[in-house]
């Protein structure tokens, strides 16, 4: 499959409103590396045609990095969350994991039944934010956002 170039930027922003909303699970275990923070803004800059793919590549591996380098499960997913998004500007399917890694950083942050409702709305969240035209791309098992069991 192949994007036009608007859908495939707005794929990008999505991708980095993903990850931004659980980067501070990593910020919060490893605040001195921003590696994966800068991921998100590189993903944001190359959506706005401000940098290249070649610059968003360099960032997403960053991120990835600072992934392997987290002891913490869900400061790991949050990074791996703002590396896939960074790497949507190469190829448009990372935004799918940019996703799923958003939810795990929120599962992985617990051992209590508040994660999983949590986890559950964050997936919400993403399914109403992303474009309607898109969500066949990243959410291809739903069917529509009126399936709320889809969401429980």
């Amino acid at each position: 499959m192949k994007l036009n170039e608007t859908d495939h930027r707005a794929l990008a922003l999505w991708a980095a409103d993903c990850a931004e909303r659980t980067i501070g699970y990593f910020d919060r275990k490893i605040p001195s590396d921003d590696r994966p923070r800068l991921a998100i803004e590189v993903s944001r800059a190359w959506a706005r045609g401000e940098i290249t793919v070649g610059k968003t590549r360099s960032a997403s591996v960053a991120a990835h990095a600072a992934a392997r380098g987290a002891k913490n499960d869900s400061a790991k997913a949050a990074a791996r969350s703002a590396g896939h998004a960074a790497a949507t500007a190469h190829m448009f399917q990372h935004a799918r994991h940019a996703a799923n890694y958003a939810i795990k950083a929120i599962s992985e942050s617990g051992e209590n039944a508040k994660n999983a409702t949590k986890a559950g709305l964050e997936l919400k969240w993403q399914f109403e934010h992303l474009p309607v035209h898109l969500r066949p791309i990243v959410f291809p098992e739903f069917e529509s956002p009126e399936n709320e069991e889809d969401f429980d």
